[in-house]
């Protein structure tokens, strides 16, 4: 061998060590990187755990470990790389339409994928307050989700990734429609249009998309003179439900959180959504594909977590139905309760937070629940329950309406001005310096009982006289 070759043969085995050694720094930065992930994840799950105040530490913990042992489901790591891969070889195209499937075997968190198609029309009913979905399920609904170039909606704001879920041949599909350029989103829209009108769908699942969603995408039809193919569907828009089944419970009812605390899930490499619009943009600038590719995931995974927290909230509320199947702790029992007085089911509600006082609420939920149980119970004339609770609130507290309210009992009911007296006293006593409506109304009331208790003592004394 020459010296050249010699040369050229160590010159190749240096560049074959630089790269080995690139390779090597890579993946130790790709190692940090899902360290320092996990840490966040961690973090941000005890600061959610530690917010509950109907754990006690001990359990916070016990939930904390195995959360953060969960691993991701293998569907969606195959997802990511998928997206990767044909996004890649389609760079070129006006709009990519991604897809991706969920057999019905796996689960999203703790929810079997296969469980929304058990949940009866009369929970979606109920949760949508429409009556329409009495006759319909979620095999025939369409689950939806937008990534767009901002938050302000209008005329100026572009969904450039519709996310699409749906149930087909046995899996939870999803199929997301992503603009590659601004220019091409008639076209973009008339196929999801053909999607839509094609697999005609009964309803629509959304998180916020009544208010956000919907009507930004029924705008860009318009504005691209396309008819709306979901116009006039039955639609369930779950924030409002998933408020008041949770928001007592959780520091937040964002569908992130819902998904990471109550279902489970693994949202780790999620990015936050403020992110989103700035990506696009700097993408459409360089085509440096990295830049979205967490922006898919995230749609997914945004999907795949209104989907979850759907069915987990339907199964409550299903599972209340029969009263005695419902076997929750005192939070949800609080929140299918409130679900249930929200459509007019009033005395099944009752039941529920009965049943949530049973099993020992947090301090201030235990008093809004006792309140309101209360007020039930004067209505409806059931004056020994609601004078247990007021009696309840009032030891240890300054709850000046509690204060009145037995004021009001002892001297209406019970027909007991001097007891009536005596709670009219400490609650003008709370109520001085602190409400001038509350401390006026205890002095009438204080004024008009001593009256009512001196006449009373001069009956009884003359009534005594007249026995002698």
């Amino acid at each position: 061998m020459g010296k050249g070759s010699r040369a050229a043969g160590k010159e190749a085995e240096k560049r074959g060590r630089l790269m080995d050694i690139d390779e090597l720094r890579e993946t130790l930065r790709r190692k940090a990187r899902n360290q320092s992930n996990q840490q966040d994840k961690v973090k941000e799950i005890w600061k959610n755990l530690n917010s509950r105040k109907d754990l006690t530490t001990k359990e916070k913990l016990e939930k904390l470990l195995a959360l953060s042992r969960k691993a991701p489901l293998e569907s969606r790591n195959q997802s990511r790389m998928e997206v990767s891969e044909l996004a890649s070889a389609r760079k070129d195209q006006p709009y990519l339409v991604l897809e991706n499937k969920f057999n019905l075997s796996s689960r999203y968190g703790q929810i079997p994928i296969s469980l929304g198609l058990n949940i009866p029309g009369k929970v979606l009913a109920l949760l949508s307050r429409d009556e329409a979905f009495e006759l319909l399920s979620l095999s025939q609904a369409l689950f939806i989700d937008l990534e767009t170039t901002g938050l302000a909606g209008g005329t100026g704001t572009v969904p450039f990734l519709v996310g699409l879920g749906y149930f087909e041949n046995e899996a939870f599909k999803i199929i997301q429609f992503f603009l590659n350029d601004l220019a091409a989103e008639a076209r973009m829209l008339q196929e999801i249009k053909t999607l839509c009108e094609d697999k005609k769908f009964s309803s629509i699942v959304s998180y916020n998309g009544k208010g956000f969603d919907l009507p930004l995408l029924e705008t860009r039809f318009a504005l691209n003179r396309l008819p709306f193919p979901l116009e006039g569907l039955p639609h369930l828009d779950f924030l409002f439900s998933a408020r008041y089944l949770w928001k007592h419970k959780y520091e937040s009812c964002r569908l992130y959180n819902l998904a990471l605390e109550h279902l489970g899930a693994d949202r780790a490499e999620d990015i936050p959504s403020e992110e989103i619009p700035w990506r696009y943009f700097q993408y459409l600038r360089n085509q440096d594909f990295s830049l979205v590719e967490p922006i898919l995931y995230h749609n997914q995974e945004d999907i795949m977590s209104l989907y979850g927290v759907v069915v987990a909230g339907a199964v409550l509320v299903a599972k209340s139905v029969e009263e005695d199947q419902l076997e929750a702790d005192a939070l949800d029992l609080f929140g299918v309760g409130k679900i249930w007085e929200r459509a007019g089911e009033v005395e099944r509600s009752v039941v529920l937070y009965e049943r949530a006082l049973d099993k020992k609420l947090p301090g201030e939920v235990s008093v809004k629940v006792k309140k309101n149980l209360a007020h039930h119970f004067k209505k409806s004339g059931r004056w020994e329950k609601a004078l247990r609770l007021w009696q309840e609130l009032v030891e240890g507290s300054e709850d000046l309406e509690c204060f009145r309210e037995l004021a009001m009992y002892f001297e209406h009911q019970a027909k007991n001005p001097e007891e009536a007296l005596k709670y009219a006293l400490d609650g003008l006593a709370l109520a001085r310096g602190v409400s001038p409506g509350y401390e006026e109304d205890f002095q009438r009331r204080i004024d008009r009982l001593k009256r009512k208790a001196e006449n009373l003592k001069s009956f009884k004394e003359g009534g005594q006289k007249e026995k002698k």
